[in-house]
């Protein structure tokens, strides 16, 4: 699939959006993958040690690398989205916006990959199967 043709603002706004997911949820997932206590300790707080933390890490290295070309952007967004909705839920109604003492900054870095993934698939929207395209002119 060719990617839509986006003015040269709002390229380097994907862009820039898309290296903050690239960044972001490459590093926490390798963390994942690779067994950091702090991931280990976290996904053991919250039952799902070892599966859930493989499956999450793996997960949002798959986003990231989506991230890495632009015909794949708005997908990377999708997936950094949904994963994104959970991390904060969990947060939210498990372990606390300030878990292990760390003043909230897990939890805005969910927001903040949430806001780059929503950029990312809103300038990139019609690279999907889905995305806005012209209808059919009324009869």
């Amino acid at each position: 699939m060719s990617t839509t043709s986006l003015s040269k603002p709002a390229t380097i706004a994907s862009w820039i959006a898309q290296a903050v997911v690239i960044v972001i949820l490459g590093m926490a997932g390798f963390m994942k993958v690779s067994g950091a206590a702090d991931s280990r300790a976290l996904f053991e707080a919250l039952g799902a040690e070892p599966w859930g933390r493989y499956l999450v890490g793996l997960t949002e290295l798959l986003a990231a690398g989506l991230m890495l070309r632009a015909a794949t952007a708005a997908k990377g967004g999708l997936l950094a989205m949904g994963l994104m909705v959970g991390a904060m839920g969990t947060h939210l109604f498990k372990i606390g916006v300030n878990y292990n003492g760390d003043g909230g900054s897990l939890f805005m870095m969910a927001v903040l990959v949430f806001v780059a993934g929503l950029t990312v698939v809103a300038l990139r929207r019609n690279d999907l199967p889905f995305g806005s395209r012209p209808g059919p002119s009324p009869a």
